[in-house]
């Protein structure tokens, strides 16, 4: 996947740079984004999630999976309902794996999801909830099953953490359907009778609110009684998950966040902050991840749910489905995601039917050579005048659709909570919740044309378009250091540790030439591959 480049050192003046960064506005310190980091961090740990399904059908997959790199299996439990397999057979594998030197952890999915993201072939397998269960509504009025939380989901999602408890399990995910949102984008929460007339009781509302809240959901208006119900509705799905928590205190209790998932979905991520955190990806097919707005996407999620969960407690979604729609290739170049965004935990997922074998010949190499890389960048944060920010506005109305293709024009970024110092790339919502507020100095607001909102400068998400305003960045910043050609990559800048990482966003071999002032380096990117730049200028992380 990568190779290490050592080539001579470009030559700069150190004070000179800081200085001409710095004065330029974009933030090289305090940068805060990100979550805590330790100051020993560990290595990367890949882990795959399995079922009993799967392990039944072939108890192989525990041998390949470790001789692999896998130090972890986490293998499904508690399905909407169902116990789809005994516990004992849960406790079977989880001692087999023990036996084989892994952890072996539990999978649930406590609400169950709105259509078959599970992709079992046999047909046997639930996919949505019991009968005695209630079905969510929709602001038309419509039913569907799956994320919605009614009476007795949290109760019987708490006796399944006990019975788990019991079994001698000690970690535990809740996989992303632990939702109030049917998928990205959507605003969230169940317009049921039930939880209609619970809203309207807890704010003192009368009968008009109502259907003032369901045009201000149509319209992703976010007034003040939308934000009502988007706190009410994570204050539910916060409740049931501190719930199932209490009802075993012995097991650490993660949340497994969807694509973009934040408080329009009733994640408020500040309440998972110390918790293990998955941060969400979506691009689980080749059609899907091949474009580079795809990968950009997925980059930009991961790094956006970073800001909420420390280094070590940050697991990724490596997941491929169906099983056997996306190659090894791209699983394996998922994996440069999780180093550049300091994820320390890769989590290779599939539903409940494996992904080929045969992908295991890619990935092993892949796993160990980007362990290598993820060491020399961990605890280390990208540095860059490209902003990315995902806000109030794109969190709680927006659309799961950042302006993200910033991210693969060469130049360096960083990860901001505040949308202001350098070039700040804007989701619409957000664009136009910001119209109010002036830009700060030295801060380039950019959204996309037709975002309905004033104060921003308009640049189509093209990279005919981006690649423009890098040149107009890199003279405004001459020591800056960025791929001076224009090929769609990733250059990852981390002053702290002097390097960088150059990631190939196509299919095609690239040569990248990287400048700092006058100096030049041309380095060789294959396929979708990363490359270590060191010997970069240094300065504050």
């Amino acid at each position: 996947m990568m190779k290490f480049m050592h080539t001579h050192k470009l030559s700069h003046s150190r004070r000179t740079f800081l200085k001409t960064f710095a004065a330029a506005g974009t933030g090289m310190a305090g940068m805060s984004a990100f979550g805590s980091i330790h100051s020993h961090p560990e290595r990367r740990a890949f882990h795959l999630s399995i079922s009993i399904e799967a392990l039944e059908n072939d108890p192989e997959w525990l041998n390949i999976a470790r001789n692999a790199g896998i130090s972890a299996a986490w293998i499904a439990g508690f399905f909407y309902g169902y116990w789809p397999h005994p516990i004992e057979a849960l406790t079977k594998w989880r001692r087999r794996a023990e036996a084989m030197g892994m952890g072996a952890h539990a999978i649930n999915v406590p609400l169950g999801h709105p259509g078959d993201s599970l992709g079992a072939k046999s047909g046997h397998f639930p996919l949505t909830p019991p009968t005695h269960w209630r079905m969510g509504v929709r602001p038309d009025g419509t039913p569907y099953a799956g994320t919605s939380l009614h009476a007795p989901a949290t109760e019987e999602n708490a006796a399944a953490m006990r019975a788990l408890a019991a079994a001698g399990v000690r970690r535990v995910f809740v996989d992303d359907d632990f939702r109030l949102a049917q998928a990205p984008g959507v605003i969230g929460g169940c317009y049921c009778g039930e939880h209609k007339r619970a809203f309207l009781k807890s704010r003192g509302y009368g009968e008009n609110k109502w259907d003032e809240l369901l045009g201000d959901v149509a319209r992703r208006n976010l007034s003040k009684t939308l934000r009502e119900w988007i706190d009410f509705t994570c204050d539910e799905l916060t409740t049931c998950f501190r719930a199932q928590q209490a009802a075993a205190p012995v097991i650490e209790l993660g949340n497994m966040i969807m694509f973009m998932g934040s408080e329009s979905a009733g994640i408020r991520l500040d309440d998972y902050r110390k918790v293990p955190f998955r941060v969400g990806e979506l691009m689980f097919d080749d059609a899907s991840f091949a474009p580079i707005k795809g990968k950009t996407n997925e980059l930009f999620s991961a790094l956006f749910h970073r800001r909420f969960a420390g280094p070590d407690r940050a697991f990724s979604e490596t997941t491929a489905f169906p099983s056997d729609k996306l190659s090894a290739q791209n699983m394996a170049a998922k994996l440069i995601v999780s180093t550049i965004a300091d994820v320390r935990n890769t989590m290779f997922m599939s539903g409940i039917t494996p992904f080929p074998k045969a992908h295991w010949d890619t990935l092993a190499p892949a796993m160990k050579r980007q362990a290598e890389l993820h060491a020399r960048v961990a605890g280390h944060t990208p540095r860059g005048p490209f902003k990315h920010f995902w806000g109030e506005h794109g969190r709680r109305v927006g659309d799961a659709n950042p302006y993200s293709l910033f991210l693969a024009t060469g130049m360096p970024f960083e990860v901001t909570a505040k949308p202001e110092g350098g070039y700040v790339f804007l989701g619409n919502d957000d664009a136009r919740g910001l119209a109010s507020i002036p830009a700060g100095k030295n801060t380039i607001r950019i959204a996309r044309p037709g975002a309905g909102a004033s104060g921003v400068r308009e640049t189509a998400e093209e990279l005919p378009a981006l690649f423009e305003l890098k040149h107009e960045a890199v003279s405004r910043f001459r020591n800056l250091p960025h791929v001076e050609n224009d090929i769609p990559a990733v250059f990852a800048w981390y002053p702290s540790a002097r390097c960088a990482i150059a990631w190939n966003l196509t299919e095609t071999r690239a040569e990248a030439v990287v400048r700092v002032n006058d100096a030049r380096r041309t380095i060789p990117l294959e396929p979708l591959e990363c490359v270590l730049v060191e010997d970069m200028p240094g300065g504050t992380g």
